[in-house]
């Protein structure tokens, strides 16, 4: 069912058709991305759960086939990532053996993946923003090293990727701020660390903990508007002044006092 759904969604990307859906776009966005880089041509019509890709074209039926492609990648991802945290925090190599192990063969991590859905990709952005805070902590030591800025911003990289694709990301958001508002406080109790040096800590993770985040969320929005040029199914969701933007639509290019 969520097959047909999101499969569609990518085949709006391609083809440039505005719509309107209650998940942020980043998901859907790469979804079309996967079908348009393997030659998917948006004319598949995902009509109802169970069509069979071979009664489209050739090329178009490849590109479905390498919609599956990517979201299988991300999913795959998930074992490493699990596997690398499980080391990070226990120092054990059995026990991220075990954790991989358990993911390798878990037949709902499998499902999930073989399919178009959003669920691979964002179980991806989840676990990288997790793998990441992780690997920020171990560098503590080091503050304001290279390796130190490059796992902060990969965080708040996941963490937008994760609220880009659904709002259920917000839950490793609250993760993630928790684990920042502890460092701080322990930060702030340091003695030894000048009231400077901790406002540079400070700084450090509003730039690359809300405002990096937020800018790639907007950005996120600001590509879906940009690309999703042409009337479709979502203009009614709209105002008339947005929808005289949109090519094809019965308003397009009137004047629409404010």
């Amino acid at each position: 069912w969520d097959e047909t759904h999101f499969g569609k969604m990518g085949s709006y990307y391609i083809n440039r058709t505005f719509f309107f859906d209650v998940h942020p776009p980043l998901g859907k966005m790469l979804i079309g991305l996967a079908g348009y880089l393997s030659g998917y041509d948006g004319t598949f019509p995902f009509q109802k759960p169970g069509d069979r890709y071979e009664q489209h074209n050739y090329m178009g039926m490849r590109g479905v086939r390498r919609y599956r492609t990517f979201c299988a990648f991300l999913g795959s991802c998930l074992v490493p990532f699990a596997y690398l945290t499980v080391l990070e925090l226990s120092k054990s190599l059995p026990a991220a053996l075990l954790t991989a192990f358990i993911l390798i063969f878990d037949t709902g991590c499998i499902t999930l993946s073989q399919y178009i859905l959003l669920d691979p990709i964002l179980m991806f952005f989840l676990m990288g923003a997790v793998l990441s805070m992780v690997k920020c902590n171990s560098c503590a030591d080091r503050p304001f090293s290279a390796l130190w800025w490059f796992w902060m911003s990969m965080t708040g990289m996941n963490l937008a990727g994760a609220m880009g694709v659904k709002f259920v990301g917000l839950f490793v958001v609250l993760l993630v701020g928790l684990n920042t508002i502890y460092d701080l406080w322990d930060l702030l109790g340091d003695l030894s660390l000048s009231l400077v040096m901790f406002g540079k800590h400070l700084l450090a993770r509003v730039l690359c903990l809300i405002l990096l985040p937020l800018a790639l969320y907007m950005a996120m929005f600001a590509v879906h508007f940009t690309v999703l040029n042409k009337s479709g199914p979502g203009d009614g969701f709209f105002s008339s002044a947005f929808q005289s933007q949109l090519i094809g639509n019965n308003l397009h290019n009137v004047s629409v006092p404010e």
